[in-house]
Protein backbone atom coordinates (compact mmCIF):
# COMPACT_ATOMS: atom_id res chain seq x y z
CA UNK A 1 0.00 0.00 0.00
CA UNK A 2 1.66 3.28 -1.07
CA UNK A 3 1.99 5.78 1.27
CA UNK A 4 0.81 8.53 -0.75
CA UNK A 5 -2.96 6.83 -0.12
CA UNK A 6 -5.70 8.79 2.05
CA UNK A 7 -6.03 7.71 6.01
CA UNK A 8 -9.76 6.47 5.75
CA UNK A 9 -9.37 6.26 9.62
CA UNK A 10 -9.31 8.79 12.50
CA UNK A 11 -9.91 7.96 16.28
CA UNK A 12 -12.33 10.05 17.83
CA UNK A 13 -12.86 8.92 21.32
CA UNK A 14 -8.83 9.10 21.70
CA UNK A 15 -8.88 13.04 20.97
CA UNK A 16 -8.17 15.84 23.45
CA UNK A 17 -12.12 16.73 24.32
CA UNK A 18 -13.84 20.20 24.83
CA UNK A 19 -14.82 20.60 28.65
CA UNK A 20 -17.70 22.45 30.17
CA UNK A 21 -20.36 22.20 32.81
CA UNK A 22 -21.46 19.18 32.22
CA UNK A 23 -20.87 18.25 28.98
CA UNK A 24 -17.66 17.37 26.85
CA UNK A 25 -17.14 16.36 23.16
CA UNK A 26 -14.85 15.75 20.62
CA UNK A 27 -15.31 16.87 17.20
CA UNK A 28 -13.67 15.94 13.44
CA UNK A 29 -13.38 17.89 10.22
CA UNK A 30 -11.39 17.73 6.94
CA UNK A 31 -9.18 19.99 9.20
CA UNK A 32 -8.46 16.60 11.18
CA UNK A 33 -9.37 14.00 8.71
CA UNK A 34 -8.31 15.43 5.45
CA UNK A 35 -10.03 12.44 3.41
CA UNK A 36 -13.45 13.57 5.21
CA UNK A 37 -14.56 16.41 2.57
CA UNK A 38 -18.12 16.33 2.69
CA UNK A 39 -19.04 15.37 6.09
CA UNK A 40 -18.24 15.95 9.31
CA UNK A 41 -19.18 14.50 13.00
CA UNK A 42 -18.64 15.00 16.86
CA UNK A 43 -19.29 12.65 19.89
CA UNK A 44 -21.08 14.75 22.25
CA UNK A 45 -21.90 13.45 26.26
CA UNK A 46 -23.72 15.32 28.79
CA UNK A 47 -24.37 14.82 32.59
CA UNK A 48 -28.13 15.13 33.67
CA UNK A 49 -29.61 17.85 33.46
CA UNK A 50 -26.50 19.47 31.49
CA UNK A 51 -27.53 21.18 27.91
CA UNK A 52 -25.94 22.88 25.00
CA UNK A 53 -26.99 25.76 25.01
CA UNK A 54 -29.35 27.50 22.92
CA UNK A 55 -27.60 27.53 19.77
CA UNK A 56 -27.81 27.61 15.61
CA UNK A 57 -25.43 26.36 12.62
CA UNK A 58 -24.64 28.80 9.88
CA UNK A 59 -23.15 26.16 7.42
CA UNK A 60 -24.95 22.73 8.02
CA UNK A 61 -27.52 20.69 8.92
CA UNK A 62 -27.65 18.46 11.63
CA UNK A 63 -28.26 14.89 12.00
CA UNK A 64 -28.64 13.46 15.77
CA UNK A 65 -28.24 9.78 17.09
CA UNK A 66 -28.58 8.69 20.94
CA UNK A 67 -26.39 6.30 22.17
CA UNK A 68 -27.40 6.43 25.59
CA UNK A 69 -29.29 8.15 27.92
CA UNK A 70 -32.44 10.15 27.64
CA UNK A 71 -32.80 13.53 25.44
CA UNK A 72 -34.70 16.61 25.23
CA UNK A 73 -34.67 19.06 22.36
CA UNK A 74 -35.92 22.56 21.55
CA UNK A 75 -35.95 23.73 18.15
CA UNK A 76 -37.37 27.08 16.29
CA UNK A 77 -38.37 27.00 12.77
CA UNK A 78 -38.56 30.63 10.72
CA UNK A 79 -42.49 29.96 10.82
CA UNK A 80 -41.90 31.07 13.78
CA UNK A 81 -42.92 27.25 15.10
CA UNK A 82 -41.09 25.78 17.96
CA UNK A 83 -41.00 22.11 18.93
CA UNK A 84 -40.54 20.28 22.30
CA UNK A 85 -38.99 16.14 21.62
CA UNK A 86 -37.81 13.44 23.97
CA UNK A 87 -35.61 11.38 22.66
CA UNK A 88 -34.23 7.61 23.97
CA UNK A 89 -31.19 5.64 22.52
CA UNK A 90 -31.81 4.59 18.92
CA UNK A 91 -33.96 8.04 18.17
CA UNK A 92 -32.62 10.15 15.18
CA UNK A 93 -33.15 13.79 15.42
CA UNK A 94 -32.40 16.58 12.03
CA UNK A 95 -32.41 20.22 12.44
CA UNK A 96 -31.80 22.22 8.94
CA UNK A 97 -28.80 24.24 8.44
CA UNK A 98 -30.01 27.97 10.67
CA UNK A 99 -32.67 26.52 12.85
CA UNK A 100 -32.06 27.26 16.32
CA UNK A 101 -32.26 24.21 19.03
CA UNK A 102 -30.65 23.12 22.42
CA UNK A 103 -29.76 19.79 23.59
CA UNK A 104 -30.50 18.36 26.90
CA UNK A 105 -30.02 15.65 28.94
CA UNK A 106 -33.16 14.49 31.06
CA UNK A 107 -32.44 10.93 32.30
CA UNK A 108 -30.46 9.77 35.40
CA UNK A 109 -27.26 8.95 33.44
CA UNK A 110 -25.36 10.34 30.90
CA UNK A 111 -26.32 10.78 27.87
CA UNK A 112 -24.09 10.00 24.69
CA UNK A 113 -25.20 10.77 21.32
CA UNK A 114 -23.68 10.90 17.62
CA UNK A 115 -24.14 14.49 15.44
CA UNK A 116 -23.05 14.17 11.93
CA UNK A 117 -23.19 17.23 9.66
CA UNK A 118 -23.59 17.57 5.83
CA UNK A 119 -20.39 19.65 5.25
CA UNK A 120 -16.88 18.73 5.97
CA UNK A 121 -15.37 21.78 7.20
CA UNK A 122 -18.01 22.23 9.99
CA UNK A 123 -16.51 22.61 13.24
CA UNK A 124 -18.57 22.25 16.70
CA UNK A 125 -16.70 25.05 17.86
CA UNK A 126 -17.76 27.85 15.24
CA UNK A 127 -21.06 27.49 16.15
CA UNK A 128 -23.70 30.49 16.91
CA UNK A 129 -24.38 30.70 20.62
CA UNK A 130 -27.08 32.77 22.31
CA UNK A 131 -25.28 33.49 25.17
CA UNK A 132 -22.57 34.93 22.41
CA UNK A 133 -25.18 36.73 20.90
CA UNK A 134 -26.21 38.98 23.40
CA UNK A 135 -23.23 39.34 25.23
CA UNK A 136 -21.61 40.44 22.13
CA UNK A 137 -24.23 43.15 21.07
CA UNK A 138 -23.78 46.48 23.10
CA UNK A 139 -25.61 46.03 27.19
CA UNK A 140 -28.63 48.71 25.94
CA UNK A 141 -29.50 46.76 22.57
CA UNK A 142 -29.38 43.00 24.78
CA UNK A 143 -31.81 45.38 27.59
CA UNK A 144 -33.97 47.16 24.85
CA UNK A 145 -34.50 43.34 22.99
CA UNK A 146 -35.17 41.48 26.50
CA UNK A 147 -37.15 44.22 28.35
CA UNK A 148 -34.57 44.22 31.04
CA UNK A 149 -32.46 46.84 32.32
CA UNK A 150 -28.78 47.65 32.29
CA UNK A 151 -27.86 46.34 35.51
CA UNK A 152 -30.24 42.89 34.67
CA UNK A 153 -28.00 42.15 31.55
CA UNK A 154 -24.98 42.68 33.58
CA UNK A 155 -26.27 39.32 35.68
CA UNK A 156 -26.60 37.81 31.97
CA UNK A 157 -23.88 35.08 31.54
CA UNK A 158 -20.91 36.66 29.67
CA UNK A 159 -19.25 35.34 26.68
CA UNK A 160 -20.33 31.67 25.32
CA UNK A 161 -21.53 29.28 27.82
CA UNK A 162 -21.73 26.49 25.42
CA UNK A 163 -22.37 24.05 27.54
CA UNK A 164 -24.35 24.78 31.16
CA UNK A 165 -26.06 22.72 34.02
CA UNK A 166 -29.68 23.44 34.27
CA UNK A 167 -32.14 21.97 36.65
CA UNK A 168 -32.98 18.06 36.12
CA UNK A 169 -36.50 17.78 34.81
CA UNK A 170 -38.65 15.14 36.40
CA UNK A 171 -42.66 15.06 38.11
CA UNK A 172 -41.90 15.88 41.08
CA UNK A 173 -39.50 19.39 40.67
CA UNK A 174 -43.09 20.01 38.97
CA UNK A 175 -40.95 20.97 34.63
CA UNK A 176 -43.25 19.24 32.86
CA UNK A 177 -41.64 16.97 29.63
CA UNK A 178 -43.66 18.25 27.19
CA UNK A 179 -43.47 16.38 23.69
CA UNK A 180 -44.65 18.62 20.14
CA UNK A 181 -47.29 15.57 19.60
CA UNK A 182 -48.31 11.78 21.00
CA UNK A 183 -46.79 10.54 18.22
CA UNK A 184 -44.10 8.22 17.79
CA UNK A 185 -42.39 9.94 14.87
CA UNK A 186 -42.70 13.66 15.04
CA UNK A 187 -41.46 16.71 12.94
CA UNK A 188 -38.12 16.31 13.96
CA UNK A 189 -37.62 12.57 15.58
CA UNK A 190 -37.90 9.61 13.94
CA UNK A 191 -37.12 5.81 16.21
CA UNK A 192 -34.60 4.19 14.30
CA UNK A 193 -34.58 1.23 16.38
CA UNK A 194 -38.20 0.47 15.89
CA UNK A 195 -38.01 0.07 12.50
CA UNK A 196 -38.04 -3.13 11.13
CA UNK A 197 -34.64 -4.01 10.57
CA UNK A 198 -33.70 -5.43 6.71
CA UNK A 199 -32.57 -9.10 8.15
CA UNK A 200 -29.92 -11.52 6.58
CA UNK A 201 -30.52 -14.80 8.49
CA UNK A 202 -26.64 -15.36 10.62
CA UNK A 203 -25.27 -12.33 8.70
CA UNK A 204 -26.76 -9.09 10.49
CA UNK A 205 -29.30 -6.18 10.09
CA UNK A 206 -29.54 -2.74 8.81
CA UNK A 207 -32.14 0.23 9.27
CA UNK A 208 -32.33 3.04 7.51
CA UNK A 209 -33.77 6.51 8.06
CA UNK A 210 -33.70 8.80 4.66
CA UNK A 211 -35.86 11.64 3.38
CA UNK A 212 -38.68 8.87 2.66
CA UNK A 213 -39.04 7.62 6.08
CA UNK A 214 -38.03 10.92 8.15
CA UNK A 215 -39.34 14.03 5.38
CA UNK A 216 -37.43 16.70 6.92
CA UNK A 217 -33.96 15.34 6.34
CA UNK A 218 -33.32 16.96 2.89
CA UNK A 219 -29.23 16.38 3.10
CA UNK A 220 -28.35 13.72 5.42
CA UNK A 221 -29.68 9.90 5.64
CA UNK A 222 -28.40 7.33 8.23
CA UNK A 223 -28.11 3.95 8.69
CA UNK A 224 -26.71 1.06 11.39
CA UNK A 225 -25.85 -2.07 10.53
CA UNK A 226 -25.66 -4.62 13.23
CA UNK A 227 -23.11 -7.47 11.95
CA UNK A 228 -22.64 -11.23 13.64
CA UNK A 229 -19.05 -12.33 14.44
CA UNK A 230 -16.95 -13.37 10.99
CA UNK A 231 -19.88 -11.31 8.72
CA UNK A 232 -18.96 -9.56 5.54
CA UNK A 233 -21.11 -6.35 4.49
CA UNK A 234 -20.00 -7.22 1.00
CA UNK A 235 -18.32 -5.16 -1.33
CA UNK A 236 -20.62 -2.50 -2.24
CA UNK A 237 -20.54 1.38 -3.84
CA UNK A 238 -23.09 4.54 -3.14
CA UNK A 239 -23.30 5.89 -6.22
CA UNK A 240 -24.88 9.07 -4.98
CA UNK A 241 -23.18 10.06 -1.56
CA UNK A 242 -19.77 9.86 0.77
CA UNK A 243 -20.31 7.31 4.16
CA UNK A 244 -19.07 8.58 7.68
CA UNK A 245 -18.79 5.59 9.91
CA UNK A 246 -18.83 5.61 13.80
CA UNK A 247 -18.20 2.57 15.50
CA UNK A 248 -20.38 1.94 18.34
CA UNK A 249 -19.18 -1.38 19.37
CA UNK A 250 -16.97 -4.63 17.94
CA UNK A 251 -14.35 -5.08 16.09
CA UNK A 252 -14.02 -4.36 12.21
CA UNK A 253 -12.16 -4.15 8.78
CA UNK A 254 -12.52 -1.60 6.47
CA UNK A 255 -11.73 -1.83 2.97
CA UNK A 256 -11.75 1.07 0.62
CA UNK A 257 -10.87 1.23 -3.43
CA UNK A 258 -10.02 3.93 -5.39
CA UNK A 259 -9.44 2.02 -8.86
CA UNK A 260 -6.26 1.81 -10.34
CA UNK A 261 -5.34 -0.89 -7.81
CA UNK A 262 -5.12 1.66 -5.07
CA UNK A 263 -6.71 -0.07 -1.78
CA UNK A 264 -6.66 0.80 1.69
CA UNK A 265 -7.58 -1.04 4.70
CA UNK A 266 -7.25 -0.72 8.03
CA UNK A 267 -8.41 -2.34 11.80
CA UNK A 268 -11.20 -0.58 13.59
CA UNK A 269 -12.31 -0.96 17.24
CA UNK A 270 -15.29 1.56 19.37
CA UNK A 271 -15.26 4.96 19.25
CA UNK A 272 -13.13 4.95 15.55
CA UNK A 273 -14.59 7.16 12.58
CA UNK A 274 -14.42 5.72 9.08
CA UNK A 275 -14.76 7.65 5.77
CA UNK A 276 -15.44 6.10 2.23
CA UNK A 277 -15.42 8.88 -0.77
CA UNK A 278 -18.54 8.63 -3.28
CA UNK A 279 -18.77 6.08 -5.80
CA UNK A 280 -15.24 4.26 -3.99
CA UNK A 281 -15.90 0.59 -3.70
CA UNK A 282 -15.37 -1.43 0.09
CA UNK A 283 -16.46 -3.69 2.64
CA UNK A 284 -17.10 -4.28 6.66
CA UNK A 285 -15.69 -7.50 7.84
CA UNK A 286 -16.80 -8.02 11.88
CA UNK A 287 -13.18 -9.52 13.04
CA UNK A 288 -14.19 -9.95 16.48
CA UNK A 289 -16.46 -11.71 18.66
CA UNK A 290 -19.06 -9.45 19.15
CA UNK A 291 -21.77 -8.01 17.25
CA UNK A 292 -20.54 -6.07 15.14
CA UNK A 293 -22.57 -2.07 15.19
CA UNK A 294 -21.69 0.43 13.25
CA UNK A 295 -23.14 3.69 12.56
CA UNK A 296 -23.44 5.19 8.94
CA UNK A 297 -23.96 9.08 7.38
CA UNK A 298 -24.84 10.11 4.07
CA UNK A 299 -24.51 13.16 2.65
CA UNK A 300 -27.80 12.86 0.35
CA UNK A 301 -31.57 12.15 1.31
CA UNK A 302 -31.71 9.19 -0.49
CA UNK A 303 -30.11 5.88 0.49
CA UNK A 304 -28.61 4.06 -2.73
CA UNK A 305 -25.76 1.43 -2.78
CA UNK A 306 -24.96 -0.94 -5.30
CA UNK A 307 -23.63 -4.69 -4.32
CA UNK A 308 -21.62 -6.62 -6.15
CA UNK A 309 -22.77 -9.78 -5.73
CA UNK A 310 -26.40 -8.01 -7.39
CA UNK A 311 -24.39 -6.95 -10.18
CA UNK A 312 -22.51 -10.22 -10.82
CA UNK A 313 -25.77 -12.52 -10.73
CA UNK A 314 -27.51 -9.84 -12.72
CA UNK A 315 -25.36 -11.14 -16.23
CA UNK A 316 -25.36 -13.63 -18.70
CA UNK A 317 -22.87 -16.69 -17.41
CA UNK A 318 -20.91 -16.48 -20.66
CA UNK A 319 -20.02 -12.70 -19.60
CA UNK A 320 -19.01 -13.59 -16.23
CA UNK A 321 -17.21 -16.81 -17.57
CA UNK A 322 -15.06 -14.38 -20.46
CA UNK A 323 -14.86 -11.66 -18.06
CA UNK A 324 -13.06 -13.58 -15.52
CA UNK A 325 -11.14 -16.12 -17.73
CA UNK A 326 -12.90 -19.24 -15.79
CA UNK A 327 -14.67 -22.48 -17.10
CA UNK A 328 -18.35 -22.87 -16.79
CA UNK A 329 -17.94 -25.05 -13.80
CA UNK A 330 -16.11 -22.08 -11.68
CA UNK A 331 -18.52 -19.17 -13.33
CA UNK A 332 -21.92 -21.28 -11.62
CA UNK A 333 -20.14 -21.03 -8.34
CA UNK A 334 -20.48 -16.82 -8.30
CA UNK A 335 -23.87 -15.12 -6.68
CA UNK A 336 -27.09 -15.90 -7.81
CA UNK A 337 -28.43 -13.13 -5.99
CA UNK A 338 -27.89 -10.64 -3.66
CA UNK A 339 -25.80 -11.27 -0.81
CA UNK A 340 -25.57 -8.02 1.22
CA UNK A 341 -24.45 -9.26 4.26
CA UNK A 342 -22.56 -12.63 3.88
CA UNK A 343 -22.56 -14.82 7.30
Amino acid sequence: MSGALPNFKYKLEEKEPRLGPGGITRGVSVKEFPVSQQIAGVSMRLAPGAIRELHWHANAAEWGYVVKGQMRTTMVEPSGETYVDLFSPGDVWYFPRGFGHMLQCVGNEECHFILIFDNGDFSEDHTFSVTDFLSSVPPYIAAQNLGLTLEEVSKLHQGEAYFAQCQLPDVHSGIALPRSNSNLTSKHRYPLHAQQPKIVPGGGTQRTVSQVEFPIAATITGSIFEIEPGGLREMHWHPNADEWQYYLQGAAEMGVFLAEGQFVKDDFVTGDVGYVPMGAGHYIKNTGDDVLIVLLGFNNSIYEAIDLSTWLSGNPADIIRGNFGIDADLAKKFPTHNEFIIP
